[in-house]
């Protein structure tokens, strides 16, 4: 409920952009981000601001040659973004939020009651998107011969 104190609390204003992670949130997602590789050059790029670009083109959907110019390079966003959903990282993110959210609302870590009504099996039962497709793709043509041209000698 909006409460002057709940107002507050999810007040972004006094951020660069909505988008941007907090102190609070940073918190949450720093321990999850797996360190550098040993050897080889030292990790020049801010990790937090890396997540605050991803954010930012998340929430805006905003095109990889629009990402403002005070944020990361776009290479350099979009090799992270690669990197972490190979290796799970961004999984890993979603699975421990999703987690903390649900404690913190008093449930259990993982959902226990699953609800299917009778317009989901109806859509199931006559396949969905398949039933659509049908009405758009092209006849097929019949391998047999037609009987006229194997008459013909």
């Amino acid at each position: 409920m909006w409460t002057s104190e709940n107002r507050a609390k999810y007040d972004r204003d006094n951020l660069r952009y909505p988008s941007d992670v907090t102190d609070a949130e940073w918190e949450h997602i720093a321990s999850l981000i797996p360190p550098a590789k040993r050897g080889g050059r030292k990790r020049s790029v801010d990790l937090r601001e890396i997540v605050n670009g991803l954010m930012y083109v998340l929430s805006t959907g905003c095109q990889r040659r629009y990402v403002p110019k005070d944020l990361p390079p776009r290479s350099t966003l979009f090799h992270y973004f690669d990197l972490w959903t190979w290796n799970g990282t961004l999984d890993r993110i979603r699975h421990t939020l999703y987690v903390k959210c649900r404690e913190a609302m008093g449930r259990e870590a993982s959902p226990t009651v699953c609800v299917i009504d009778s317009q989901s099996v109806k859509g199931s039962e006559k396949g969905g998107l398949a039933s659509t497709r049908t009405a758009t793709t092209q006849g097929k043509r019949s391998k047999a011969r037609c009987a006229i041209s194997s008459s013909i000698q």
